[in-house]
């Protein structure tokens, strides 16, 4: 399972400073602000993505799509659950796909890639009809994808600022 502390929070931060959502970095055992799931997993409250370094990326990069999904006024009262419809959770799911090719761009690591997040998708339990988030986003996900560019939402290809 990828983790922030394999990219750092400085990259996580300038990956996101464009669209307002700064990165918070919580202390070790500490728990995190924001969280819908708790645990290790990553928080939004307002205009804010809370993570630790044992953040799953792939949970980073989920709640950071959610806030890129909503309109600034579901932003202003954002606090641990983004909300939305199912139509809007696959657009998530799809953005955090291309975010992740994002990172590899930025990084230049073969350890950041789509197969790898497919499977800490799979691990964490995401549930596509098709049985792998994998299959989802090559066979399935045309109207995920068509959600982001009717909202001009960037990120569909890997190198163009946020």
């Amino acid at each position: 399972m990828m983790t922030v502390a394999e990219i750092g929070v400085d990259l996580l931060a300038r990956l996101f400073a464009d669209s307002g959502l700064g990165v918070v970095l919580v202390a070790a055992g500490t728990p995190i602000p924001g969280s819908y799931w708790g645990e290790s997993e990553a928080g939004l409250i307002r205009h804010r993505l809370f993570v630790r370094l044992d953040t799953p990326l792939h949970s980073a990069l989920h709640e950071a799509a959610h806030y890129l999904c909503m309109d600034p006024e579901r932003r202003e009262v954002l606090d641990r659950d983004a909300g939305g419809d199912y139509a809007e959770e696959d657009a998530v799911c799809y953005l955090q796909v291309l975010l992740i090719d994002r990172i590899a761009a930025l990084t230049g690591s073969i350890r950041f890639n789509r197969q790898q997040l497919f499977a800490d998708m799979d691990a964490w339990g995401y549930t596509f009809r098709l049985g792998s988030a994998q299959r989802w986003f090559e066979s399935d996900a045309d109207e995920a994808r068509l959600w982001l560019e009717r909202r001009g939402i960037q990120g569909l290809s890997p190198c163009p600022a946020l």
